[in-house]
């Protein structure tokens, strides 16, 4: 066997011998050490031969130790010393994003947190609102930091700047605890954010969305449906679905099926954080049959810009470009009930059902249980029949 010869071993013949050494080739050696073995990568830099750990067989396969012996061979071919190289990426100090995400997936595994709704508070917090931080290392995160995170929510999304406050709180004193940062927290509000961030003294309260009344909308999908791009085709769902803005932003082709004219939405994307089935009317396949034609991507609406999901704001921008100017894209939620009582004389469950509202009583959650959906079908198809009027 020649020197360069390599992939030498297989799993069966790793498994069935009992040799301390085994040669793989190209520098790639399985050894026992202390009655385990491990992966090393054998080679030589400046004229010094040198011994790089890749990890234990039980946790490192055959074809992942030739991958990373590979890689550890393309750093010697370029001069540089494997070794070496992952005693500096060792000292690097870790990111918020990279601490914060651990974190999250942590408390997700301990089963720390009551749902997914949490979950994707938390998620949304971490890699949104604190995106500023994210690059930054650690260690190094002080007051300035922390206030340019929350400066541009600060007064104006008042609930959302505190709860971003408590995470990047809790997150720095976790980091603190597991060694990663020392001195005080620059997110702590007493003795620190409280001299420099003045709570808004008058209480924010909870605005109703302007709604626009169902007797209008008609009229309005004439002009949404002449109104070009895929923002309002993501407004004409919202509207025709009575989902909410953000399940429509994020809605997945995986999530629906259109021979079953069915949407269902994952625990995680909704509000209550339980999974949501959306009855979709004819006309709803009808408009989702002209995006798949134009699918880029897993988005039912991705963005024409980047492919990604559309924000928020680019909603109301095709709101307003059909003339619904003084109503909100929310609002159709409330048109939509408003219809289902006063129009189709509803129940008051199924209309909740169709919202996706967690329901109350006894009765109204044994509904929420079989969730109604036929009934609830029947409801959507109406409303849609209700909007193809001559508005």
């Amino acid at each position: 066997m020649g020197s360069h010869t390599r992939n030498v071993l297989t799993v069966k013949s790793i498994a069935s011998s009992k040799s301390k050494k085994l040669r793989d080739g190209g520098g790639l050696w399985l050894v026992e050490k202390g009655g385990a073995r491990y992966w090393i990568y054998d080679y030589t830099h400046n004229g010094k031969r040198r011994q790089l750990g890749l990890g234990p067989l039980l946790s490192v396969g055959l074809a992942e130790a030739r991958a990373r012996a590979e890689e550890a061979r393309k750093l010697v071919r370029a001069g540089v010393d494997p070794i070496e190289q992952r005693k500096a990426v060792e000292k690097k100090p870790m990111t918020f994003g990279e601490y914060a995400d651990a974190f999250v997936n942590a408390a997700v595994k301990a089963g720390r947190w009551r749902g997914a709704k949490t979950e994707a508070r938390w998620r949304n917090l971490v890699e949104n609102h604190a995106a500023a931080l994210r690059p930054k290392a650690i260690n190094a995160i002080g007051v300035p930091d922390v206030l340019e995170a929350l400066r541009p929510l600060w007064g104006l999304k008042q609930e959302s700047a505190e709860k971003l406050r408590e995470a990047i709180e809790r997150v720095l004193d976790a980091a603190k605890v597991e060694g990663h940062r020392s001195g005080e927290n620059p997110a702590a509000w007493k003795g620190t954010l409280e001299h420099v961030l003045h709570k808004p003294n008058v209480l924010v309260k909870k605005k109703h969305h302007p709604a626009m009344p169902h007797a209008d909308v008609a009229a309005f999908m004439t002009r949404l449906r002449e109104t070009k791009g895929v923002e309002a085709r993501a407004l004409e769902l919202c509207v025709l679905t009575a989902a909410r803005s953000g399940e429509v932003r994020g809605a997945a082709w995986p999530e629906i099926d259109l021979k079953a004219k069915l949407w269902t939405i994952p625990a995680i994307r909704t509000k209550p954080g339980k999974e949501h089935r959306v009855p979709l009317s004819d006309q709803a396949v009808t408009l989702l049959k002209g995006m798949l034609k134009q699918r880029l991507n897993d988005l039912v609406f991705p963005s024409v810009r980047d492919g990604k999901k559309l924000s928020d704001a680019t909603l109301g921008t095709a709101l307003k470009a059909a003339g619904g100017d003084g109503s909100v894209t929310h609002g159709f939620r409330s048109s939509f009930r408003d219809y289902a009582t006063e129009i189709a004389h509803a129940p008051r469950e199924i209309a909740e059902a169709a919202l996706g509202h967690a329901v109350g009583d006894a009765v109204e959650r044994s509904y929420a249980r079989s969730d109604a959906l036929e009934r609830r079908r029947a409801l959507m198809q109406d409303w849609a029949d209700y909007l193809d009027r001559v508005g």
